[in-house]
């Protein structure tokens, strides 16, 4: 039997091609054209469920821009759905809390202002609090006790969408300043619409 021989490489050949095997396999890792990607990627069936299910509440656009993301997660499970919509809402909420929280200590605020952001802290504060414990209650729907459990989740959703509608006419009702007030307003419509959507999505799993 013949053997195959190989060429001997100097020192300095070796380490080159260590090399390149080094950087092929870096790019490799790196490039997503050749590489599958940590995140997974939607299907279209998946895209599909998201797009139908978002036509039952009342803002169908956010929640598909929302939730299309997450559509390899959801894949089409209504429960998985409801719990992703929760947390992008929470997300949401706790981005919107932060930011009427700094809007507080702005200074040359005026004595209606200051009384208007701060009621929003408290509001906003109250209903990051009330999804939390609602992404905690739907950790665990099994059992006897779900329609309990579900109950919970439905009243502590809908008073985290009354404490933000709260929020918004407060700063609506009081003379903040137009930038101020346009920022607050922006992000808690966003976070009311949101919230809305997954109350939606929680109350179809209660049927």
């Amino acid at each position: 039997m013949e053997h195959l021989t190989l060429p001997k490489l100097s020192f300095l050949q070796f380490y080159a091609f260590e090399a390149t095997l080094a950087l092929t396999f870096f790019f490799c890792i790196t490039d997503p054209s050749s590489a599958a990607r940590l995140e997974p990627q939607a299907k279209g069936s998946d895209t599909d469920f998201v797009k139908t299910s978002c036509k039952v509440t009342m803002y169908p656009d956010i929640c598909y821009q929302s939730l299309s993301a997450y559509a390899s997660t959801i894949q089409t499970n209504p429960r998985e759905l409801a719990n992703t919509a929760l947390s992008v809402s929470l997300n949401s909420a706790q981005s919107t809390s932060t930011l009427v929280l700094k809007l507080s200590k702005e200074h040359g605020l005026t004595r209606g202002e200051a009384a208007a952001i701060a009621d929003c802290v408290e509001t906003m504060s109250d209903s990051v609090d009330e999804l939390q414990r609602s992404m905690a209650e739907m950790k665990d729907l099994k059992g006897p006790e779900f329609q309990m459990k579900m109950s919970n989740i439905q009243t502590w959703v809908s008073a985290a969408l009354t404490n933000e509608d709260t929020c918004m006419d407060g700063i609506e009702a009081k003379a903040v300043n137009g930038k101020m007030k346009d920022s607050i307003r922006s992000s808690i419509a966003r976070v009311a619409h949101l919230t809305s959507n997954a109350l939606a999505f929680i109350n179809r799993l209660s049927y």
